[in-house]
C-alpha cells in the first residue's frame, strides 16, 4: 500500500506525448531551471564590466544605424530620420538636380579665384559668389514650398511642421554626402 509502484513501459511512452493544452516542451530539471536564472541575473558587478557592457551594446547599435542609413530601413534610422514625412521629403530632394549638389565645388572655385586671380577678375569673382548665395536661397525656397505642398497632399497640414530646415539641409548637401543614401535617381518619380 505505502510502496513505490514500478512504472510500466507503456506510462513512459505517453509521458513524452504533448497534450493540446500543454505547453509543447517538457519541464526543465531544476538544475537547467537555475543556470537559466543564474544567466540571466548576471549582471556585469564591477564598474569596468558596466562599461565593457555599454560600450558593447552602443556599438551595436551604432553598427544597425549605419547599415539603415545605407539600406534606408526605417527601423534603425535615427529619430531626426525616421517616418514616412522624412522618407517623402528625402526622395523629393533626390529626385531632381538641386543647387547645392553643385555648391561646394563652385564655391571652392570662387574662393580660388577671389584668392588667386588679379584684382579685376577677383572683383568679378565677388559677384559670382554673390549670384550663387542668391541661386542657393532660391533654391531653398523652392524645395521648402514643394515639399511642404507634397506633404499637404499627401499627409496633411499637421504632417508640414518641423520639415522645412530638413529639407533646405538635405538639398544644400553634396548628393555622395547625404545621409540616408538617396533611394532615388535623378528624374525618377517615388
Amino acid at each position: 500500500m505505502f510502496r513505490r509502484r514500478t512504472r510500466s513501459s507503456s506510462d513512459d511512452a505517453g509521458a513524452t506525448e504533448v497534450t493540446p493544452g500543454g505547453k509543447g516542451r517538457a519541464t526543465p530539471t531544476r538544475k537547467e531551471a537555475e543556470a537559466a536564472r543564474k544567466q540571466r541575473l548576471s549582471a556585469p558587478r564591477t564598474r569596468k564590466e558596466q562599461q565593457a557592457a555599454r560600450k558593447a551594446q552602443l556599438a551595436q547599435s551604432r553598427a544597425r544605424q549605419r547599415l539603415a542609413l545605407s539600406t534606408g530601413d526605417d527601423t534603425y534610422l535615427p529619430a531626426r530620420d525616421k517616418g514616412p514625412v522624412k522618407r517623402y521629403v528625402r526622395d523629393f530632394v533626390d529626385s531632381r538636380w538641386r543647387v547645392g549638389e553643385i555648391l561646394v565645388p563652385l564655391f571652392f572655385v570662387v574662393f580660388v579665384i577671389l584668392a588667386l586671380a588679379p584684382r579685376t577678375v577677383s572683383a568679378l569673382g565677388v559677384y559670382v559668389w554673390l549670384a550663387l548665395l542668391l541661386l542657393m536661397g532660391a533654391d531653398a525656397v523652392r524645395v521648402v514650398r514643394g515639399v511642404k505642398a507634397g506633404i499637404r497632399e499627401r499627409f496633411g497640414e499637421a504632417a508640414t511642421q518641423g520639415v522645412a530646415m530638413y529639407a533646405v539641409l538635405r538639398a544644400l548637401q553634396m548628393r555622395r554626402l547625404r545621409l540616408p543614401k538617396p533611394l532615388v535617381k535623378h528624374g525618377q518619380s517615388f
